[in-house]
Parts: C-alpha cells; structure tokens; sequence
C-alpha cells in the first residue's frame, strides 16, 4: 500500500516515520528524567525550602532544589547534610531520603538537601549504557530513584571552557565546570554550577551552620574510599567519629583533606566558611570502570562478577567478593558515620550539639535493606 502511494519514495518515507517515532518516544523518556521521584517526609519535618531561598538568581532553574528542615525542641547546632552531590552516586541520594522519611530533631536544628546538584539528576553519562533509575524494593513493591550524571546536564550550561579555572583559582579540565564538588565556595555571577555552589554557601552562612557532611561513592579501585576526609577544622571530630565507627566493625580511615586540592566542600566549607567540614566516600561497583554490565540490579545489589576477580588479584582499595557490596550496606555506613559524628560534636562542642532522634540504625538497614525504611511507593 505504501509503495503504491509513494512509488519509489516508499523507502524514504517508512525511513522517516520510523525516526519520527523513535524521536517521539525518546524524547518522551528524556522528559521524564526531569521528574525527581517524591519524597514522603516524615512527621518531623519544620519546613522545605528551595535553595533560591538562599540566593534568588537560582530560582525557575534546574539548579533549584528542596531544602529540609527539621527543627529541634532545645537549642543546639546546626548540621547539613548534602546528598547528590554526584548524581551517579545513589547512596548519598538514599542515604539523604531515609533520613527525610524518618528522623526528628530533638536538638539543634538539621538541613538535608537530598538533590544537591538537581541538573545532574537531569541526565546520565553519555556512552556509559547506566540505568536512567534504579528500583529499591520495599514490603509495598519497588520504588524508583533517577540514576544521574556526576556532572551538571550540558542542556542547563554549555558551552565547556577548554579549562577551567574555579572560583578557588585551580585550574581543572574543561568539564569540571560542571562538577559541584570541584565549584565551591562558587560564583554569585557564574556558570549555573557554580551558582549552586554559591548557594550552599549563603545556606551555610546565613544558617550559621555548625557542621556539613557531603555523602559521596567512589569505585572500588579508587583510593580514597571507606573514608572521612575532613578539613582541618574537623580533625579531632573526625578522630573521634572513626575510633567509634572501628569498635562497631566498619572498616573505615581518615583522609584530610589537601590544601592545595581546591573548589572541594571539604575544603572550602572549611577556609570560607570556618565550619566543621566532612565528606564521607563508600565503594560503588556500578561507578567505576571495571564493572560489567550496568544495571538497576548492579546499583542495589552491588554484586559484579568482575571486580570481585579484580579484588582476587588486589586491583582494589577495598574488600570485594562475590557477596558485592550492596547499597543497604553503603547507605548504612553513611548512616553509622553520620551517627558518630554526631556523637563526636556533642562531646567536643557540647553547645553544637545535634540530637536526632529515629534514624533508621546502620544495623538493621544492612540486615532489614534500605526499603524497610521508605515510605511505600505512591
């Protein structure tokens, strides 16, 4: 019939409509990536603000993005806590989202930004095949969360500057431009990064935050992971926080952070805004380069029959066998940190002190997985 039509264009045509439909479709798909999955916070939430409240010229931008708080009954410090820092990175996404769904503030008051660079959960990395969401099954079925890119989407900021030098005065490649952890203490006039850095900045002044911790993944052959690497502010916190989080049975080490490694919030909270400054690295198969297939299953499972020969042949900076390393054992062991430095800044800083009642404990998570916790999916 269409050849009849067409004659000898019938070819061209089915061509064309055939692309006009992969197109259609496609880009129905992409839209969806630019729908965060909700969030169900707990009864102990004050308030969500956006980060334009912090700095206006974010607002009606992709880099705008939900602030939680949660208010304590006594007077006390004051914690961020930042996850999706690094889209790609999904345990400082669930790790953020568990707390959300679950904690009071008894004391001192708790600011969660669970979609740090909110561009970044826009798109994935391009020619690495990742999953646009990952599901975590909860009693109620599977809930979604977008797997995104470790940089800002180039549909929000482009062009690349063949290099770039950060508001820090680093000079980095060119596409860092688009990493939030290589922006800070940012740019009130500068690419849209950096503005999202300045932000969390004027967050962190006008709050007079006490205590920040960027929750992050690295792979397993990177070799600053299962660590705490922390600003010079925070050495004796840190101190403190590891010899806890040893004597429960995590493997865990301190970093510091380099002085001369610049535009990283373990840094420059620290230098900028004189705060206690922490950023907490687990092992993430499905972010590195030696892993197979990727996958939703991969994210959650961890299990990767290549890095577990990697690890047979001591390629790794971590244990890896044939058990992987799953994100309910990666998520708790933010949690668990995030518990001992709360334990920390309440013996050194008594006044500073940060009470968090009903965080999921990092034991039952690894045993109960993370989907014990979440709020059944909508």
């Amino acid at each position: 019939m269409i050849r009849k039509i067409f004659g000898g264009a019938a070819p061209a045509v089915l061509s064309l409509v055939l692309t006009a439909a992969l197109g259609f479709f496609s880009g129905r798909s992409f839209r969806t990536m630019h729908r965060a999955e909700p969030i169900f916070p707990g009864q102990g939430l004050t308030a969500i603000r956006l980060l334009s409240d912090y700095f206006p010229p974010l607002k009606n931008t992709h880099g705008d993005t939900e602030v939680y708080l949660f208010r304590g009954k006594e007077k006390g410090g004051n914690l961020l806590v930042l996850g999706g820092t690094h889209p790609n990175e999904p345990a400082g996404l669930v790790a953020s989202v568990l707390l959300i769904e679950n904690i009071r503030a008894e004391q001192g008051n708790v600011f969660i930004i669970p979609r740090a660079n909110a561009s970044g959960f826009t798109h994935s990395d391009p020619q690495e095949g990742n999953p646009q969401r990952f599901a975590v099954p909860t009693p109620s079925g599977p809930r979604l969360f977008r797997l995104g890119s470790r940089l800002t989407n180039p549909v929000d900021q482009w062009p690349d500057p063949a290099v770039y030098v950060n508001p820090a005065g680093q000079k980095l490649s060119g596409n860092e431009v688009r990493n939030l952890n290589r922006c800070y203490p940012g740019r009130a006039k500068g690419f849209l990064t950096e503005k999202i850095a300045f932000a969390i900045m004027e967050l962190i002044r006008q709050e007079k935050i006490d205590l920040g911790v960027d929750l992050h993944e690295s792979a397993p052959e990177y070799p600053v992971i299962n660590a705490i690497v922390f600003h010079e502010t925070s050495s004796e916190l840190a101190a403190l926080a590891l010899l806890d989080l040893q004597a429960q049975g995590y493997d865990i080490r301190l970093e510091a952070s380099p002085v001369n490694l610049r535009g990283l919030s373990h840094r420059e909270w620290g230098d900028e805004a004189g705060i206690m400054a922490v950023l907490l690295e687990t092992p993430n198969a499905s972010h590195g380069r030696l892993k197979g297939k990727p996958s939703s299953a991969l994210v959650v499972d961890g299990k990767d029959k290549f890095y577990a020969k990697a690890s047979r042949l001591g390629w790794l900076f971590v244990p890896y066998g044939e058990e992987g390393i799953p994100l309910a054992l990666r998520t708790a062991r933010h949690l668990a940190a995030l518990q001992a430095l709360l334990g920390a800044l309440a013996e050194i800083a008594p006044d500073k002190a940060v009470q968090i009642e009903d965080m999921p404990a990092a034991t039952e998570v690894q045993e109960r997985g993370v989907g014990a916790f979440l709020h059944p999916p909508s």
